[in-house]
């Protein structure tokens, strides 16, 4: 049997990962700015992290939902008061795009609404409602067209309005900074207004935090710097440092029901231990301050040294957008100077490092990048 082949890949086999570094197969050592897209939070390997699966999987690693879980019971407890967001329920699953499946089934449910406003570049996953919701039609198969979904431009609070005002919205969802779409900031304004346009006439309001949450833009979720409380927030990536762990944080106001949601695999042992470990060191290692400042450094330095290019994003969540193909640039990176980074389109770089990311680590792929661009700049002029 062969795997069936979707994936265009390195000629790089990793072995070994411990921080933000990843060893290959030859023994070659990289400086890892990708996290396996945004997924290590806490650094590969964490001791903490891997001591605390080890001694689970030791007791027990796995039973369904049908019995009591006092894992599930710290996680939301842990969660809620470093996320400042204590007053919401937590459903656990295992990805970004269950999380938002729920949070959009959820949603109708409490509505009894059928549509759901998306915007242009918005990405939400790759399955049935959540595919639909994407701003991508080449992944949106037959079967997953539907007239529910409704795509807006992009911080346009007038055309959503235009929509919202015929009340037959459930929802609005929108990412706490687009990450596929190419780090895509929605102003506070747009949030802000969302918030209240979705209250006037009543749709419910979803924000993806499955790329952006978890400290990674520098607060613990990038909704936060608009000031705003939505009614369901959808989490992924992160929360598990690589361990498969989704959830979806729901308003204290919507009232749960037997069977309204459910999941084989979600909030099993491993992956509350796995997740709780997270919380651990993102508060003890002040993780979520450091994704700021080292963040807000790095896009400080490549910002100073060329305006040839657009630097976007907050915390580590960061797009470099050039006026070329970004292909050479990133292979230059990761062949020349061993460093992973991430894309986006054709012209966007994307950072996505582990939040322990250091200042020194940082410089180095500073020196890298401008002497990479440097080279190539010149090669196209």
């Amino acid at each position: 049997m062969k795997l069936f082949d979707v994936y265009p890949l390195f000629d790089i086999t990793p072995v070994k990962a411990k921080g933000c570094y990843v060893w290959d197969a030859e023994g070659k050592k990289y400086l890892d700015l990708y996290g396996g897209h945004a997924v290590i939070s806490i650094g590969h390997s964490h001791p903490h992290y891997v001591e605390k699966i080890k001694n689970q999987l030791s007791d027990i690693g796995f039973y369904s939902n049908s019995i009591q879980n006092p894992l599930q019971h710290e996680l939301a407890e842990k969660l809620g008061r470093l996320s400042g967001c204590p007053d919401y329920q937590l459903f656990l699953c295992n990805s970004g795009a269950e999380a938002n499946e729920n949070a959009i089934k959820l949603a109708s449910f409490v509505t009894g609404r059928k549509k759901f406003i998306s915007f242009s570049k918005g990405f939400h996953g790759r399955t049935s409602a959540a595919v639909a919701l994407t701003d991508n039609p080449k992944i949106v198969a037959p079967v997953n067209q539907t007239s529910n979904a409704v795509i807006l431009p992009f911080n346009d609070l007038e055309a959503t309005e235009n929509v919202l005002k015929n009340e037959y919205v459930a929802a609005v969802i929108v990412e706490g900074i687009q990450g596929i779409g190419g780090i895509n900031l929605p102003g506070n304004e747009f949030l802000k207004g969302l918030e209240v346009l979705t209250k006037k006439y009543g749709s419910l309001l979803i924000i993806d935090e499955i790329q952006s949450g978890y400290g990674r833009s520098g607060n613990f979720f990038a909704f936060q710097y608009a000031g705003i409380n939505p009614d369901i927030i959808t989490m992924a990536k992160g929360m598990g440092n690589g361990f498969p762990v989704g959830g979806i944080l729901i308003q204290s106001d919507i009232q749960p029901w037997h069977g309204m949601l459910g999941t084989t695999f979600g909030g099993n042992h491993l992956a509350c231990a796995a997740s709780i470990a997270v919380l651990d060191v993102i508060e003890k290692e002040k993780l979520v301050e450091n994704a700021f400042q080292v963040g807000k450094y790095i896009t400080e330095k490549l910002s100073e040294f060329s305006s040839d290019y657009e630097v976007r994003g907050l915390g580590l969540m960061i797009g470099i957008e050039l006026k070329f193909p970004v292909k050479e640039l990133r292979h230059k990176l990761l062949f020349e100077h061993q460093i992973f980074t991430g894309f986006s389109g054709q012209n966007i770089v994307r950072l996505l490092p582990p939040l322990t990311l250091s200042f020194e680590q940082a410089d180095e792929f500073i020196a890298a990048f401008k002497q990479v661009f440097s080279d190539l700049s010149k090669n196209i002029n």
